[in-house]
């Protein structure tokens, strides 16, 4: 999940079904903890606080099985480790994927995104040359079930794929990871498919001087606007979206939507992990996502988002903040006052 640039990605699920108009919101459901609540009663803690959009990091029947019927739409991750065999393999390999692994669990209507493998091209290069064949595999087979209009399939991407971000409109991508990026742009755009990234301004913040990066300009509470041209940003999130806009159409890709599948802030952990700092960048992202704010590049176009992270992830290694972005206890309650809609 660690992103370490000045670009950093949830996205897609929306936790305001009243607000038609309103750009979708959900929340990443990760798992990596112990004596997390029973996946079936998170569907009550999900539904009591109006979120109806969830991501799961990988299929895991236990995990899944329980939002059968519940109408919650979800966002499931094909694992790393699966891309080899689905890419190596036929159409009718893939199907049998799809059917065994998901829709024996859930009904495809509750299906949203495919996101095919998660920051391959940064934490598992091994697996990069897989991405692209496994995507196109798992879309034949989807149009074979008649869901290729339904069912959107990407991949999730670090925001360090960009060699550059900052200032948004020299967003670049790096050159090595081209060769995979450039033919899974054909397909998003053949597709109407969206670019998955995964955006942390928090790790921004933390590791560069507080002084050229503020946690007002990470926590969308800066009173100061930094000039891009003639556009005018207040707030790294927008900043870190629109290098990416930038970043593919400098590679000829115009329109493409972008989906943050992972964004969030923590509450320990260290400098700047408070409730006080989660709740001002995550009650921000969603009500800008509700009222379809945009971007300066995309104003008024709402940007698709995840929050990460349901629960805290005590089971986490690496630096302290890593287990500390969740937005509920165990047992329910609030890290602090954020409402979905």
């Amino acid at each position: 999940m660690k992103i370490t640039h000045s670009v950093l990605l949830i996205s897609l699920l929306s936790l305001s079904p009243l607000l038609s108009g309103a750009a979708p919101v959900g929340v990443c459901y990760g798992r990596v903890a112990a004596d997390l609540p029973a996946p079936a009663s998170v569907i009550g803690l999900l539904t009591s606080n109006g979120i109806s959009r969830i991501r799961l990091f990988n299929p895991d029947p236990a995990a899944l099985a329980p939002f059968s019927g519940t109408g919650i739409e979800l966002t499931i991750g094909v694992p790393n480790e699966i891309l080899p065999t689905l890419a190596n393999g036929t159409v009718a390999a893939s199907l049998d994927w799809l059917q065994s692994n998901i829709f024996s669990h859930v009904a495809p209507s509750q299906l949203r995104y495919l996101a095919v493998g998660n920051e391959v091209l940064q934490k598992d290069p091994f697996y990069t040359p897989f991405i692209v064949p496994a995507i196109l595999n798992i879309h034949q087979a989807l149009q074979i079930l008649g869901l290729n209009d339904v069912v959107r399939v990407s991949s999730s991407h670090a925001a360090t794929i960009l060699s550059t971000s900052y200032p948004p409109s020299t967003g670049a991508f790096h050159d090595d990871v081209k060769p995979v990026l450039i033919p899974l742009l054909h397909f998003l755009r053949d597709t109407g498919s969206p670019l998955m990234v995964n955006i942390y301004p928090f790790f921004t913040y933390v590791e560069n001087d507080h002084q050229q990066v503020t946690l007002e300009y990470a926590t969308f509470r800066s009173a100061e606007v930094e000039m891009d041209g003639g556009l005018a940003y207040d707030n790294m999130f927008d900043s870190a979206v629109d290098a990416f806009v930038h970043a593919m159409e400098r590679e000829g890709f115009e329109g493409i939507p972008v989906v943050v599948t992972e964004t969030g802030w923590p509450t320990g952990g260290g400098d700047g992990g408070s409730a006080e700092n989660a709740f001002a960048y995550n009650g921000n992202v969603v009500r800008r996502a509700l009222g379809d704010v945009g971007t300066p590049k995309r104003p008024g176009v709402g940007v698709e988002v995840f929050l990460f992270d349901l629960f805290d992830e005590d089971a986490k290694t690496g630096t302290e903040y890593e287990k500390h972005f969740g937005i509920f206890g165990i047992h329910g309650n609030k890290a602090y006052d954020i409402r979905f809609n």
